[in-house]
């Protein structure tokens, strides 16, 4: 699909948003701590011919990386509605993996006009569990720290299947590619918030996608941590693939997305 970039106002500068197709709903991308609009690339190329997509590079991260602070969540909110409002006129699906799942959380626990569904992949759940200590949290935040570091994370934690070198070298470019305060941000802060009283006011539907060896969120964490929060919302799980979801099982992820759109048009 050809795509067209916008730049779309935001506080403090503005958003280099890629927007392709014309078939609705649009889907709406945010992606993980560490990630850019490429972490969708293999998404993408399993969706059918002319379905509307956005994507982006959010606040502090790839070609957003001079976007001034705060990076919280509530920003990081903010500046999804702002790219949603601009790039998808009509009816629009959200779609957040991990960090972009939270941030993807929040806002549509807003109700904005024209939101018709959310897809969460392998997301950070509304309450953290237990897991969740100040400790994991401090070796969380040097996890991007060199390209040794980074390569150590997408072997040993982010992924349970091997990626394409061409993917595993964009997966590093997109990790280093951070302001310090976004790259901090999440571990040290976002990912231990608890945004529980905001998520009850989701009104759509809602599907989640939990990778079966994922070491960051696994599915056992998010029926414990998000479900009793989203009742609406159905869980699927992934075989064999790890948190990385969007990059190791790009497939299984176009296919839920499709079987959603199909759900919503009935």
């Amino acid at each position: 699909m050809t795509e067209i970039t916008t730049a779309v106002p935001v506080a403090g500068g503005s958003l280099d948003v890629r927007t392709a197709g014309g078939t609705g709903p649009a889907l709406v991308f945010a992606h993980y701590w560490g990630g850019s609009a490429d972490t969708w690339n293999g998404v993408l190329g399993h969706l059918p011919p002319g379905q509307a997509t956005v994507r982006f590079d959010q606040r502090g991260w790839g070609t957003s990386r001079a976007l001034p602070g705060p990076y919280h969540l509530d920003r990081l909110a903010d500046d999804l509605s702002r790219v949603a409002e601009a790039c998808a006129p009509g009816p629009f699906v959200l779609v957040g993996h991990s960090m972009g799942g939270k941030a993807s959380q929040l806002l549509a626990a807003r109700r904005p006009a024209g939101l018709a569904g959310l897809v969460l992949v392998a997301p950070a759940p509304p309450r953290p569990p237990a897991t969740v200590t100040a400790a994991y949290r401090q070796g969380l935040s040097h996890a991007y720290d060199s390209p040794e570091s980074v390569r150590h994370a997408l072997d040993h934690v982010l992924t349970a299947t091997p990626l394409p070198e061409a993917v595993r070298a964009t997966a590093v470019r997109d990790s280093l590619a951070a302001d310090a305060g976004a790259r901090h941000e999440w571990p040290l802060h976002g990912i231990a918030q608890d945004i529980t009283p905001a998520v009850r006011d989701i009104e759509v539907p809602v599907a989640v996608l939990a990778a079966e060896h994922d070491r960051v969120e696994p599915p056992h964490v998010l029926r414990d941590h998000l479900l009793p929060y989203i009742p609406q919302a159905t869980l699927t799980t992934v075989p064999g693939a790890g948190h990385l979801l969007p990059v190791e099982a790009p497939e299984a992820v176009a296919t839920a997305l499709g079987a959603f759109l199909t759900a919503l048009r009935r």
